[in-house]
């Protein structure tokens, strides 16, 4: 798969009354055509302004950002506004123009483009109908729900063509029911168009629900890049932990307290792991969270346990999940709240 989009060295800051910030620090990121890329991180990580530097609406301070073969740092004014045609973007407020129909919100981009009206209205038709709201035509946004809205909106980026979706936030600001529809279309639309989509979110939810290759941002960095379904089995900075592991338990409760993150994939999901393991190392465990996952179309689950106290017993537990091929991960302090220290990994 070839690539679509190159980040080179990227810094990004900015200057305030207490001097400089910095907003993105040394950025190496590739995303390839056609896929479904995330970009996740805690609020304030610096993954909105990766995004807008993506198609220049900021300038990096320094590097290199290329897109489809162009360094876009060196195309002018008017070049620059032609190859943002093909990189559109989308928003969690949406940006529609409220004193125009939907029809017309999606002909927007068109005319700006110097497309005939006909031609604008036959395309935005057609768009509507990939979105699901062609009896919505006419109606204003207004009259809209937020999904329905932000349905609009898609269909607006995809009225020129682009090569590439960018989605701030996209879904930040609907329920879940909603999330759900509007992830299943935009998943819709890169299989049959081909379009390359960058996913901007603070929700582990959505990246294991579209995407097929995720980097986490913390703190200006990029400190984690790969497979959904690599990074959920085995995280590799505190950071994507906090993001993949519960929230929320109290400190007190497990704190101090060996525990065991165990991740279920295959055929693994579907066997009696914990029972038999009780059985055979007759010691009793303490199950502190467990839930399952859709990634990429493939069930997944995690589980955390509270291991005996007992260290013989312990050892049993973790000999057990290791013939079995298991894939576990040891925390050694309390896993709920990003101060998890990995200390023994099973099956790496």
């Amino acid at each position: 798969m070839s690539e679509i989009i190159r980040i080179e060295g990227l810094n990004k800051t900015f200057t305030s009354k207490q001097g400089e910030v910095v907003a993105l620090d040394d950025i190496q990121l590739s995303i390839r055509q056609g896929e479904i890329f995330g970009i996740i991180g805690l609020s304030g990580a610096g993954k909105s302004t990766l995004v807008r530097c993506m198609n220049f609406l900021e300038r990096p301070s320094q590097g290199q950002v290329i897109v489809d073969g162009q360094d876009l740092a060196q195309l002018k004014p008017a070049e620059l506004r032609r190859m943002r045609q093909s990189i559109s973007m989308i928003f969690q407020n949406y940006n529609l123009l409220s004193q125009r129909s939907v029809l017309r919100n999606i002909c927007f981009p068109m005319e700006i483009a110097g497309k005939s009206s006909q031609e604008a209205r036959s395309r935005a038709m057609e768009l509507l109908e990939v979105v699901g709201l062609k009896e919505k035509a006419q109606a204003y946004p207004a009259q809209l729900s937020g999904g329905q809205k932000q349905r609009v909106a898609i269909a607006r980026a995809l009225a020129l063509n682009p090569k590439v979706l960018l989605c701030d936030e996209a879904t930040s600001a609907l329920d879940p029911n909603t999330t759900r529809s509007i992830l299943t279309l935009l998943k819709e639309i890169n299989q049959t168009m081909g379009v390359t989509i960058v996913v901007i979110t603070h929700e582990m939810k959505v990246i294991e629900q579209i995407c097929h290759r995720v980097a986490v941002i913390d703190h200006s960095h990029i400190v984690e890049i790969g497979e959904v379904q690599e990074v959920f089995r085995h995280p590799k900075s505190q950071i994507a932990r906090q993001l993949i592991l519960p929230q929320g338990r109290s400190v007190e409760q497990i704190q101090g307290k060996r525990c065991l993150r165990i991740v279920f994939d295959g055929n693994s999901s579907f066997e009696p792991i914990i029972s038999n393991m009780t059985l055979q190392c007759q010691a009793a465990v303490n199950i502190l969270f467990a839930d399952t996952k859709d990634i990429d179309g493939k069930a997944f689950g995690q589980m955390v346990l509270q291991l005996p106290e007992d260290e013989a017993s312990a050892q049993r537990m973790l000999d057990y999940l290791t013939e079995r091929k298991i894939t576990y991960k040891e925390e050694s302090l309390d896993v709920y709240t990003g101060n998890a220290k990995s200390v023994l990994d099973g099956n790496l």
